[in-house]
């Protein structure tokens, strides 16, 4: 779009800058205030205008129009040629970083951002490189004689320096028309003079240069005076400084300014550059970002800390379920539970134990009978449970040996008199000094060498407070009890096989055996599956109410965005006045409240992380299972928020009109 001339179909020299009854109105309480009235204007490429008049005669609001900040209510305005009427929101963001550089009475600098950051601003939103833009604004700064004021911030700087800053960054994308709003109210005369005196030397360079003053002797170095006044022009002349000049001066030289990027690249450069400047944002308000992640930072470490502590509670009661047999079958006498006549049916044998653990979906098989009688050790007596069992019903039940050793399919072959005593047992008959294994008891009448010592049990159906004792079961039967017959047959189904289609089978086997259906079938997986589902339950109903403290710090992460929206509105209408884009500035505030979520987030699981080992030293029943699942589903939670609350501030942001976030303190 930039050239020297600006030509139309018949080759006639175009204005670079065109106004064609223009009109500007803004509501006033129950009426209309009319800024502008039917303004005709037209200014050539490489002239200097001066817009002057008293306050409130709507120069500004002409600058604003001229610098595509705001949009006339009816007429034309024609930049190049082309109608901004036509232009969205990201083509007029384009024409201001392209064509326009501004000098504000104010400034408007970036108050976090160094001098040299501030210059180069404007080349971000173009897609410039680092390396090329830092040198750039290195070389206009010290141009303007600031080279060594480049890492200073703004608060550090003079108000003359901070006008040659705000100068330099006009000119970082080249500055094809400078627009200079009363570029001396706010300096000390020496220093407005040296701003005169800048500007003056870039409109010798071949900028086109508008100044809008209230001053007529500021006005006097421009080449065309226009005085306005309610709103119209009631003067347009040249001056003697133009007739000195002798000619128009040609536009600034493109080359002298940067090339956008396009493409992926400048997309990616566009989104470091937006991470980047949301970093600098946070860390400048270092308070404010800590107490929006509080929220996130507490519903995280709720969320993970429950759910590990759930895991970890699981992960107990079912290594507690496994440890008394789970995934075990037993086989009783009659037709169900309950059955009256069961104590009379005695068809459960041995020989069906034999039978079932040659089945390939078996794991172990333990025949099992039991009688309430007198042990006696020496002269200490006690009443216990005798269970008479195979030699494998130790693993069918996973109960662990704390010494000596079991009785193993010689000794059940053979009716040894072998005896495995519980831990409570040992207590009771030997007390804490002495051994036990190798001595003798009596079992009833029946003398048994002790050859090891089972942790105690808590099974279901039995156990609890009383002791245990176990001999082999053939020993009980002809030693003991006296009886041909079985109590129970408990199967341990292999780990590869499923115990439903295993219980099937059983029930098919034994049917064959006995001709009829004469016992039942207890499955206690069962038992597992319900707690287990129980368990995941409760961690859920748990973890939902963790949720919402989730949810609420969400919402604190929206306010507190919002908030930031509102006092950050001066820096929104910067980043546009210099030619952000609406997806420029919807893209940074968003990565912020992400960035705001991810951190908030990563410091939440490291919070239950550290509740977990604490947790763990102080608890030896109970343990927080904080798995890597988990963690990833807490940091796509936490980024999941950034993102839905972060997303209408950021719109906000991006929907913002520039003049009136400029209007804003």
């Amino acid at each position: 779009m930039r050239a020297a001339r600006w030509l139309d179909a018949e080759d006639t020299p175009m204005p670079l800058i065109e106004l064609k009854g223009v009109r500007r109105e803004y509501p006033s309480g129950e009426g209309i205030f009319v800024a502008l009235s039917q303004v005709d204007l037209a200014i050539e490429a490489g002239e200097s205008v001066a817009i002057v008049g008293p306050s409130g005669s709507g120069k500004s609001t002409l600058m604003n129009i001229l610098g595509c900040l705001d949009r006339p209510t009816r007429g034309s305005y024609y930049f190049g040629g082309v109608d901004t009427a036509t232009l969205d929101a990201d083509a007029l963001a384009a024409l201001r970083r392209e064509h326009f550089g501004f000098v504000f009475q104010r400034y408007h600098l970036l108050t976090d951002l160094t001098a040299l950051a501030n210059v180069e601003t404007p080349a971000i939103y173009a897609g410039l490189g680092r390396i090329e833009r830092h040198a750039r604004a290195r070389q206009l700064l010290g141009r303007l004689g600031l080279h060594d004021r480049g890492e200073h911030r703004p608060n550090q700087l003079s108000g003359g320096q901070q006008q040659r800053v705000s100068v330099a960054r006009a000119l970082m994308n080249g500055g094809e028309v400078i627009l200079a709003d009363e570029p001396t109210g706010a300096l000390d005369q020496r220093s407005g003079e040296e701003m005169l005196e800048l500007l003056r030397e870039l409109h010798q360079a071949g900028h086109t240069i508008i100044i809008v003053t209230h001053d007529l002797r500021v006005a006097g170095h421009a080449d065309r005076i226009i005085e306005i006044s309610d709103g119209e022009i009631i003067v347009d002349r040249k001056t003697a400084a133009d007739a000195g000049r002798g000619g128009a001066g040609e536009s600034a030289d493109p080359s002298s300014s940067p090339t956008s990027r396009a493409g992926s690249a400048a997309r990616w450069t566009q989104f470091g550059e937006a991470l980047r400047m949301a970093l600098v944002a946070m860390n400048a308000h270092r308070l404010r970002t800590f107490l929006t992640m509080l929220g996130i930072i507490i519903g995280i470490a709720s969320v993970v800390s429950v759910v590990a502590l759930g895991e970890g509670t699981r992960r107990r009661i079912l290594a507690d379920i496994s440890s008394i047999g789970t995934n075990t079958v037993d086989i009783y006498p009659g037709r169900d539970l309950g059955d009256v006549r069961a104590s009379t049916i005695h068809t459960l044998t041995a020989a069906d134990a034999d039978a079932l653990e040659q089945q390939p979906f078996v794991d172990s098989v333990t025949p099992l009978v039991s009688t309430q009688t007198n042990v006696r050790y020496s002269n200490v007596a006690a009443n216990a449970t005798v269970s008479g069992v195979g030699a494998q019903y130790f693993r069918v039940h996973g109960i662990a040996i704390l010494q000596g050793i079991t009785f193993d399919r010689t000794d059940v072959r053979n009716n040894a008199q072998d005896v495995v005593i519980d831990d409570k047992t040992r207590k009771r008959l030997f007390g804490l000094a002495t051994d036990p294994v190798g001595s003798v008891i009596l079992i009833g009448n029946v003398p048994c060498r002790v050859i090891g010592v089972a942790k105690a049990t808590d099974t279901f159906g039995g156990g609890g407070e009383s002791l245990e004792v176990w001999v082999p079961y053939t020993t009980a039967m002809t030693r003991i009890l006296g009886q041909p017959y079985l109590r129970q047959v408990t199967v341990r189904i292999a780990d590869s096989m499923s115990v439903q289609a295993a219980e099937q089978s059983i029930l098919t086997l034994l049917k064959a055996r006995h001709g009829t259906q004469d016992f039942y079938l207890f499955n206690t997986d069962v038992i597992r599956q319900t707690i287990q589902s129980t368990t995941a339950s409760l961690t859920l109903l748990i973890s939902a109410i963790a949720l919402i403290s989730l949810i609420v710090g969400g919402i604190g992460v929206m306010n507190i965005m919002l908030v930031s929206v509102t006092e950050r509105t001066r820096e929104i209408g910067v980043r546009m006045a210099v030619g952000a884009r609406q997806g420029d500035i919807m893209r940074q505030f968003l990565i912020e409240a992400v960035l705001v979520c991810l951190i908030g987030g990563a410091t939440g699981i490291g919070i239950a992380y550290g509740v977990g080992i604490v947790f763990s030293r102080l608890s030896h029943d109970f343990s927080m299972d904080v798995s890597p699942a988990a963690m990833a589903a807490a940091v796509g939670c936490s980024t999941a928020v950034g993102v839905l609350f972060g997303y209408l501030p950021a719109r906000n942001a991006a929907r913002l009109d520039p003049i009136d976030a400029l209007a804003r303190d």
